[in-house]
This record gives C-alpha cells, sequence and structure tokens, in this order.
C-alpha cells in the first residue's frame, strides 16, 4: 500500500473584532493565517492549496517575498519563520526573535533582502533586519504605542512607513511624525510603483502621501462611515481598494482621490470586512469577519462573483454524503456544518445551526443527516439546510449513531438516549460512562470508560444486551461497524485500534497498534475491506482487514491532531481518503492497497 497527497483544502483566515487581518498576494494566489497554520490558497482551484505549520505559536501575518522563492510568517511571541515556498519541503531558512510580543504586520523589502516586523512588544515595536541572518539593518522608533501595520518602498531609494494605535504614522526618513488621522491608523501600503502610500483608519479616512518625500497630499472624500481596516493597491498602482465595518468594499481612482465602485454586502457584524488584497488586475479580495473570502471582478457586478468558505476553527467531525460523487459534510469547533462538493468547494449549511462545537455528525438509512453540537441539541440537515426540528438533549452529546429504523442514538455524560422524530424514545443508564457509539442494522455497541464495549439489540422501543466485547485496554474513543455489519473496530485511548468479529462477539485482532496517543475517528471502506484511523498523535494509519500486518502509514497528516477521517471515493486497488482536525484544512490523498 502507498499513498500520495492530491488536494488540500484550505480553511479561512482566523478573525478577530475589531483588528484588521493581514491578507497578502502572491502570483494570484492570496496568503493569510490561521490559528498556527499559514495558507497559501488558489482562488479558482481550492484543491491547490498550500499549509505550513511550523509555528509554535498562532500565526499573525505572512507575506511572500517579491522574487516569490521565500515566505515570511509571523506569529503571537514575537517569532518570524523564513521558508521556502519553491519545494515541497518548505525547507526553514531562519528563524527570529524579533520583538518580545505580538507582531501585527511585515514587509519585504524590494530587493527580497530584508524585512521590517512591527507589532506589540515589551521594548520595542518594531524590528528591521536581513531574512537570511537576522541581523539588524535599523532601529524602528517613533511611536509610543502598538504599530498595526507597515509598509516599504519597493524602488531605490528605500523609504518604509508605520502605522500606529497612537493615532500616528512615522516615516522613517528622518523620522518624521504624519499626524493626519484622529484615531487608530489599521493600515498602510506603498504603491507597487513606489510613487505613493496611502493609510486608513479608525476613523474612516483615507489619506494619499507621497512616496518619496511622506508629504501628504490628501484625503479621499467621503471615505467610509466605519473603521477602516485594509487597503490594498492595484498592480498598475492606479487604483486602491478599502475594506470597512461598514460591510463596503470601495474602489478609488488615486489621481481624483475620488470612489469609482462600492460593493455593499449584507449588514450586520458578521459582514463587516475585516481585510482585503488585489490579488490580479481586475480581482479584489475582501474578508468577512465571519470568514468568507469575498471574490470581486472590477469589470462585473456590485456582488461578489463568489465567495470562498472553508473552517475557521478546528475540524471535530465529518460524514460522507455521497461517496459516488465525493461529497461530504464537516462540522467545526464553532458550530458551522459546511458541505464540500467534488471539486473542494464549501458551502456553509443555511438556516439556524448550532453555537459551539460539532461533535458528532451522522446518517439515517432514508438519507437523513443529524448533528449534535455542545449546544445540547441534535439538529437536522435537508438538501443543503438546518431544517426547524431540534432536539434538546439531556446532557453535552459526544458522539451520534443511527440504526436501520431511522432512530437516533445520542451519547452523553452519564447516558445514552434513543431519538426518533425529535422525540426521546427510551434511554440507557448503564453505570459506566458511555464515550463512543455506533451502529449497524438493528445491532448498537457502546464503548465505556471502563475499557468495555457493550452490545445491543435495538427493537425499535428498548435496548437488549447482547454481548460484551473486553480486548480495548484503554477508554473506548471511537467505534465503526463494517458497511456489511460483521466486523467492529474499536480505538482507544491508548492508541491501539481492536478488530473484532460481531456475529462471534470475538476478537479477530489487536495488531493494529501503531498509533501512540488517542484514536479520534475511524472510517471503512464501502468493501468492508480496509480501515482508516486518525489519532491525537497527527498520524492516520489504513489497515487491511484480510492482511493485519500491513498498513499504509500517513504520518504528521495533520498538525495538532486528527479528528476525522473518511473515503470519499473507492475502487478495488485505491481509494481517496480526506482527513482534518485541528488545523481546520482538509486534505485528501490517493491510497493504494496492498494486491
Amino acid at each position: 500500500m502507498s499513498f500520495t497527497r492530491v488536494a488540500l483544502y484550505p480553511a479561512n483566515p482566523t478573525t478577530t473584532r475589531g483588528a484588521s487581518t493581514r491578507l497578502s498576494a502572491s502570483k494570484g494566489r492570496i496568503v493569510y493565517t490561521n490559528g498556527k497554520t499559514v495558507f497559501i490558497r488558489d482562488i479558482d482551484n481550492p484543491a491547490l492549496g498550500v499549509s505550513y505549520s511550523g509555528h509554535v505559536q498562532n500565526t499573525t501575518v505572512a507575506r511572500v517575498s517579491p522574487t516569490g522563492y521565500y515566505c515570511a510568517s509571523a506569529d503571537t511571541s514575537g517569532t518570524v519563520r523564513v521558508w521556502d515556498t519553491v519545494g515541497e519541503d518548505q525547507t526553514l531558512k531562519g528563524e527570529f526573535k524579533v520583538i518580545s510580543g505580538k507582531i501585527n504586520d511585515l514587509e519585504w523589502d524590494g530587493e527580497s533582502k530584508r524585512i521590517i516586523a512591527v507589532g506589540d512588544g515589551k521594548d520595542k515595536f518594531g524590528h528591521a533586519f536581513m531574512f537570511d541572518s537576522g541581523s539588524s539593518t535599523g532601529e524602528i522608533i517613533g511611536h509610543s504605542k502598538v504599530i498595526n501595520a507597515v509598509a516599504i518602498r519597493h524602488q531605490r531609494p528605500f523609504r518604509a512607513a508605520t502605522a500606529g494605535d497612537d493615532n500616528l504614522i512615522v516615516f522613517h526618513q528622518g523620522n518624521a511624525t504624519i499626524k493626519s488621522h484622529t484615531k487608530f491608523v489599521q493600515d498602510i501600503r506603498y504603491a507597487p510603483n513606489g510613487d505613493h502610500f496611502a493609510s486608513v483608519g479608525s476613523d474612516g479616512k483615507i489619506f494619499l502621501y507621497d512616496g518619496k518625500a511622506g508629504v501628504t497630499i490628501g484625503d479621499f472624500s467621503e471615505g467610509h462611515t466605519g473603521t477602516v481596516y485594509a487597503l490594498s493597491w492595484s498592480p498598475d498602482g492606479k487604483a486602491i481598494s478599502t475594506c470597512s465595518a461598514d460591510t463596503t468594499v470601495k474602489l478609488w481612482d488615486v489621481e481624483t482621490r475620488k470612489a469609482t465602485t462600492t460593493y455593499t454586502l449584507e449588514t450586520g457584524l458578521q459582514h463587516q470586512q475585516v481585510g482585503n488584497v488585489w490579488s490580479s488586475p481586475d480581482i479584489i479580495v475582501s474578508l468577512s469577519f465571519s470568514g468568507g473570502l469575498n471574490v470581486f471582478d472590477r469589470r462585473s457586478g456590485e456582488k461578489p462573483v463568489k465567495v470562498l468558505y472553508g473552517p475557521q476553527k478546528t475540524v471535530t467531525s465529518a460524514i460522507p454524503t455521497s461517496i459516488a460523487s465525493g461529497t461530504f459534510l464537516i462540522g467545526s469547533a464553532d458550530g458551522r456544518v459546511l458541505s464540500y462538493d467534488s471539486t473542494g468547494n464549501a458551502t456553509p449549511l443555511g438556516g439556524q445551526g448550532h453555537t459551539n462545537l460539532v461533535s458528532g455528525l451522522t446518517s439515517t438509512p432514508d438519507g437523513r443527516v443529524f448533528s449534535a453540537g455542545y449546544d445540547d441539541q441534535v439538529r437536522e440537515v435537508e438538501g443543503g439546510n438546518f431544517t426547524p426540528s431540534v432536539f434538546s438533549t439531556g446532557s453535552q452529546p459526544k458522539s451520534l449513531a443511527a440504526t436501520s429504523d431511522n432512530t437516533i442514538f445520542v451519547v452523553g455524560v452519564d447516558a445514552v438516549e434513543a431519538v426518533r422524530n425529535n422525540q426521546k424514545v427510551a434511554d440507557l443508564r448503564p453505570g459506566a460512562i458511555p464515550t463512543a457509539i455506533a451502529a449497524t442494522g438493528s445491532v448498537v455497541a457502546i464503548g465505556f470508560g471502563d475499557q468495555k464495549i457493550r452490545l445491543y439489540n435495538w427493537d425499535g422501543k428498548a435496548f437488549q444486551e447482547a454481548g460484551l466485547l473486553e480486548a480495548n485496554q484503554g477508554l473506548v474513543s471511537a467505534l465503526s461497524f463494517s458497511p456489511d455489519g460483521s466486523k467492529l473496530a474499536a480505538g482507544d485511548s491508548s492508541g491501539k485500534v481492536v478488530l473484532y468479529d460481531v456475529p462471534k462477539r470475538e476478537l479477530i485482532t489487536s495488531r493494529w497498534s501503531f498509533h501512540s496517543a488517542r484514536v479520534n475517528t475511524l472510517s471503512w471502506t464501502p468493501d468492508s475491506l480496509h480501515c482508516a484511523s486518525g489519532a491525537l498523535d497527527t498520524h492516520i494509519y489504513v489497515w487491511s482487514v484480510k492482511k493485519p500486518m500491513k498498513n499504509v502509514a500517513i504520518k504528521n497528516a495533520v498538525p495538532g491532531g486528527v479528528n476525522a477521517v473518511l473515503w470519499v471515493s473507492h475502487g478495488s486497488s485505491e481509494g481517496k481518503l480526506a482527513g482534518a482536525g485541528a488545523d481546520a484544512a482538509i486534505k485528501v490523498w490517493q491510497v493504494k492497497f496492498h494486491a
């Protein structure tokens, strides 16, 4: 057996209320951060995503050098890492501790040799250094509060400007102070040709300056009615785009300093625009607070031509909706459920969803999908939307399963509830703490904290105990029946996956023991011959029933831990396996089975 990664569907950027989120662009792709990961995303093909997960702390900003060979990314600890974007190994060029606190922005110079990083340090708010050696190339002084943004002129003579929470812009040629804004200055950017730079702030205003002398030329008429979080220049330097908390994105003509186009999105906090970037001559990408990346084409319309979606938080559960077409649903730690099509485009489900972590997803034989969340609710999904029907659980639900009569079983803190048509039919209080559940036909398997698995027959009204399985050596954390119902895979907190024969109630093998931490998820191929497991140790293994000693090891598959694996397509000799977890991205591998 062997594997090849064929796709990476990126997470969307992390957003923070009242703060700008940095987006940048390189060769038509957009660059941003989520958690401890940096993503480089292709706007047209979601499968061509690139992720870098070398940071120990949460990342804040990433920018690719003008040459395109390196990316500099920074985090909340004040560390900048410079890494290779060309090779698949993402070789680390250098790691530099530049300030003692969170870095808010960084910028490359035009020769891809120097970097300025700014933010919230204890002894200084910024640092200029060489990208290869880390040696200092000058001081960043003049500010009394946090610096929010930095811009560097890419042509000689080099110039730099910084903007901060002290309402000031410092032009680092004689350290001239510019007091054009009356509130926090949120962003500052140089034009690609170096003739001008512009700034935006919480006062809703946009100012234009001379690129060489730093002299204020003037402000743009009317501006925005809310905080302007970000600006970006067109590649030809003749226009800028700005985005604001007033839920608009505006395009401005630099010569006349007047708005040429205004894109108005829906009202409300979720549609505040907190970041933007001009990714190609006619394409502008703006980030909503909700995480959606709005793609505007200035040649057409007043609305986005498309919106790019993805998880913003850890993926906590997943379920295939059609292996034939390669579609699936994922649930995340912020309560959202997203639907992915076969090409990797994600769409959030409509209707009233969960308000907290989605702990489980399951489908019934009649084709319906149900989700459980830490908001103590079970909801039904139909046709890309949550239905109004909801069942309130007795305690926080951990996982879900469904039997052939469309009964949903919900594992709570100390009981298992059986639910049909949003009504509780029965509940089971066995004494031991239930931790995992799986069902096939009319058989229900429940794993417990005492390391045992109890089998029950379900007659539509009550549980009837039908067997006990005791080969696991840790708390049972994941259960999955093979599609033909003859086998049960059980993962536990010790990292072992135990395979049982269901009709005989006996052990088949306990040799699937290569994980070194808790097994979180299991998924069978449709032919019941291979089972994939994902664990907290970040690895995914594909196990063979016919050859128990053979496996495919996908090491370091998901940084931070694997929470969900699922088969999105399957053939006799190979299949496509998707895995997701702590880094909020979905990766897909082509797995070739042993002959």
